[in-house]
């Protein structure tokens, strides 16, 4: 397996294929790779001990950073939602499906709900807003390391407005010891009238499966909302996207984390090989060359990393070619936004 790169931007990374730039390019079954569901294998559907079926609709809504997408991958049992220590890693809304014998949890993962600075975060807050108004029930996110605050409050008191059956989901309590979680789940019982309080640990998986009985609890009588191979109805390449982001997001989080994002151009299935060409944005010349580094190290970096989560979740060997691009603040700029898919 080699790597290529060069000090224009561009990074190449094969995965067992001979090599090869964008020379011409047969589009046969690149569409169908790129737009089709991501699927897994079939679930197992044992007879349930009654006739009734649950199936809908549910989401974590929280303060950025709140453990929302880990506890969504914890709870699919493969990753769909990309994740970082940064907030407002989340950009796009992003479906998992839970599997179970008499029922289908379907679980929207959302950005972080924040006060925008930018177009895009007023783009993003309005998603998360569409999504409370249409889903089942509601876990508010609170992370056991951190005090409730005034963000909390917030978003509580938004909650209590809404049809959906809210409960309260304290994250990450593998972080403190119980002692600090019995004293922070009183202070979250007294912030609204919640369904349930759960305390979970995604990381552990401490309670991550009762999480689930509890949420399925509170869902319609429903039939099937999809087949039992689907783990997301998200575009392969939407996911590929998100997995190239954060990638690059690990090597440049501290320099500007909310200043990147990924288009993939094209995906090509060749059968044994899937050839990828994404463009990575930044907003400014200065940017482009911390995500590049040094000779191409960075962006190299990147590449590999984001090669590696590729080809787990497609199953398939991966040739990636990356490149870096400057869109002048592409964040507040409607019709970058559009190009952007926000």
């Amino acid at each position: 397996m080699t790597d290529q790169e060069s000090p224009d931007g561009r990074t190449s990374h094969r995965g067992g294929a001979s090599g090869g730039a964008r020379k011409a390019r047969t589009r046969k079954g690149g569409e169908a790779a790129a737009q089709r569901a991501h699927r897994h294998k079939e679930a197992a559907r044992p007879a349930a001990d009654d006739d009734l079926y649950r199936a809908g609709f549910a989401c974590f809504v929280g303060r950025p950073n709140a453990g929302k997408s880990t506890l969504t991958n914890a709870l699919v049992g493969q990753k769909i939602a990309i994740t970082s220590s940064k907030p407002q890693t989340t950009r796009h809304i992003i479906r998992g499906v839970v599997h179970r014998p008499d029922a289908q949890l379907v679980l929207v993962d959302t950005p972080g709900f924040h006060r925008p600075r930018t177009l895009l975060g007023e783009r993003l807050n309005d998603l998360v807003k569409e999504v409370w108004s249409e889903v089942d029930v509601i876990g508010i996110c609170f992370p056991a390391d951190e005090k409730v605050g005034p963000g909390d409050r917030f978003i509580s008191a938004e909650m209590s407005q809404l049809k959906a059956t809210v409960m309260a989901v304290v994250t990450k309590v593998d972080l403190v010891d119980p002692a600090t979680l019995a004293q922070h789940l009183i202070e979250v019982s007294e912030l609204a009238d919640f369904a349930e309080i759960v305390p979970v640990s995604a990381v552990s998986g401490h309670q991550v499966q009762t999480l689930a009985d509890v949420m399925i609890k509170y869902l319609p009588e429903s039939p099937q909302l999809y087949p039992d191979d689907v783990l997301t109805e998200e575009p392969e390449q939407v996911l590929v996207g998100e997995l190239i982001r954060e990638a690059a997001l690990e090597g440049v989080r501290d320099e500007l984390p909310h200043s990147i994002a990924v288009l993939v151009e094209e995906m090509i299935d060749e059968g044994r090989l899937i050839r990828i060409f994404a463009d990575l944005y930044v907003e400014r010349d200065s940017q482009k060359s911390i995500v590049i580094g040094a000779r191409g190290a960075r962006l190299k970096d990147v590449g590999t990393r984001a090669r590696a989560e590729i080809e787990a979740l497609l199953g398939k060997r991966v040739y990636l070619d990356l490149h870096v691009r400057v869109a002048k603040e592409w964040q507040r700029d409607p019709r970058q936004l559009r190009k952007l898919g926000f």
